[in-house]
């Protein structure tokens, strides 16, 4: 894919990823965002994105992130980032009238769409299929952090499975950008407000652990969400904590995001593809981390999962 050939003669240019974006969503738009104004002064370049984390705010161009809601005119292209279009909340209906189709993702569940597409699982994070797709000598510092940021959030902090020899090579070119790299992952990684170390601590002591110790689960409801006054980016980095105690080799998180209504996240070890499990359910991801929303009491939910990881987990012994 050739990012200007995408644009050329464009005049409007929309940019947007999933609802509730995480690191490499906001990342990667803000770093194409970034690039495109850069190589294309005259057009109107435009990002769009729901409710972004403020954890990110020190990325340039987050305080220029608008809202999709109102109606526009068709974009001449418009891009979706990290996902398939269909999550992108209200910024589909930009994506849906463009007049030019763009979508890049790295999640092997995403089958592409669009007038052109660009899908590289094998790849840690969407910002890094973007860079891959930058011509270095317009990568500046900035950009070169909007990047770094997205690869350290969906490779957590390079120690997941996605992340390659090249993904580091890629980080270390970054860092030389000269921008405050341990800084980046303390403000935006580790960093807790007490309300969330709070809820954290709730969600893990009321934990249940099942299939002899090898699934973890932790609910959230609508009450203890009241009584916190928590919102979802305050539940960020939970699963990961759950994934985290010895023996685990599937841990869930959920919280209630409606009447009956749960947001569910899966963080998994080698025996269980996450993804494969969600995808039962309408759900995406990668085979490590995945998410999906589901129907119905939270029992029911966590039934309902568990045939799968079963599945799964009976696949190591078959």
């Amino acid at each position: 894919m050739n990012l200007m050939k995408e644009c050329e003669g464009a005049k409007t240019i929309g940019i947007s990823g999933h609802i509730r974006p995480d690191g490499d969503c906001v990342g990667s738009c803000l770093a194409l965002y970034q690039y495109l104004k850069k190589r294309l002064p005259v057009a109107s370049v435009e990002v769009f994105l729901e409710n972004p984390p403020k954890d990110f705010q020190d990325i340039k161009g987050f305080d220029e992130i608008q809202e999709p809601g109102e109606v526009r005119e068709p974009f001449d292209v418009f891009f979706i980032l990290d996902s398939v279009p269909e999550r992108t909340g209200k910024a589909y209906d930009y994506f849906r009238s463009a007049k030019r189709k763009v979508n890049i993702d790295h999640h092997g569940t995403n089958t592409g769409c669009g007038d052109s597409f660009l899908v590289r699982p094998e790849v840690g994070s969407a910002s890094e299929v973007v860079y891959d797709l930058m011509e270095e000598s317009y990568v500046d510092q900035d950009i070169a952090m909007s990047i770094y940021i997205g690869m350290i959030h969906d490779t957590g902090i390079f120690q997941y499975s996605n992340t390659s020899p090249e993904t580091l090579r890629k980080a270390a070119r970054l860092i030389e950008y000269g921008f405050d790299f341990p800084g980046i992952i303390e403000k935006t990684y580790h960093a807790k407000t007490y309300l969330q170390s709070q809820i954290m601590g709730r969600a893990l002591m009321e934990s249940v652990r099942f299939m002899d110790g090898h699934c973890v689960v932790s609910v959230v409801d609508r009450k203890v969400i009241n009584f916190y006054q928590v919102e979802p980016n305050d539940f960020t980095g939970i699963v990961n904590q759950l994934r985290y105690i010895t023996g685990v080799d599937c841990a869930i998180f959920m919280y209630e995001c409606g009447v009956q209504e749960y947001k569910i996240s899966l963080r998994t070890t080698e025996k269980v593809d996450a993804a494969a499990v969600v995808s039962h359910f309408g759900g995406g991801g990668h085979k490590r981390a995945a998410g999906c929303t589901m129907l119905g009491s939270s029992h029911d939910c966590i039934n309902n999962l568990s045939y799968y990881i079963e599945q799964e987990l009976e696949k190591e012994h078959a």
